[in-house]
């Protein structure tokens, strides 16, 4: 039975590392988007 209890804490351990893992993820990703805001250096699309 402690084989089991101790895989359990294996699992919960790397969950909670991936969501951690996720969020930093999110975030920066936010704020790349937020950092594209610069109207200035968009393409307008107009050749001439």
């Amino acid at each position: 039975m402690e084989f089991f209890t101790e895989a359990i804490d294996v699992l919960q351990t790397l969950v909670i590392a991936l969501g951690a893992g996720l969020g930093v993820w999110g975030i920066v990703n936010l704020l790349e988007g937020y950092g594209n805001d610069n109207p200035g250096a968009k393409s307008q699309g107009k050749l001439a």
